[in-house]
């Protein structure tokens, strides 16, 4: 799920789209297709962690200028890709956020 950076939307239009969010999680998990997902905070919650020769560095975040972040992840099992698009565009249309899909790498 990404977001717009500090945008956050008035709290009679965020329990709308919560309540819709979770409406999706029930039938997602009645489908037993639904594994996890959380909010992530900002980009300023973030502390990068990075090896400079023999020392590891902690810095703290955001480490990049950006105006999206992401502010969610959403993990679902899935038959393909179309399924995985089809939940992907439930959430957009509920959110009016971009959603980013992509795969595990190697074998489940």
């Amino acid at each position: 799920m990404i977001q717009p950076v500090g945008v956050v939307p008035p709290p009679e239009v965020l329990e709308s789209v919560m309540a819709e969010l979770a409406e999706v999680r029930r039938e997602l998990e009645s489908q037993e297709a639904w594994v996890f997902g959380r909010p992530l905070h900002g980009p300023e919650a973030s502390t990068v962690v990075r090896l400079r020769g023999d020392e590891v560095i902690a810095t703290d975040g955001p480490w990049a200028e950006s105006k999206e972040h992401v502010g969610g992840v959403i993990i679902v099992e899935v038959e393909d890709l179309d399924a995985a698009l089809e939940i992907a565009a439930r959430y957009a249309r509920v959110t009016g956020l971009p959603m980013e899909v992509r795969p595990f790498q190697g074998e489940a």
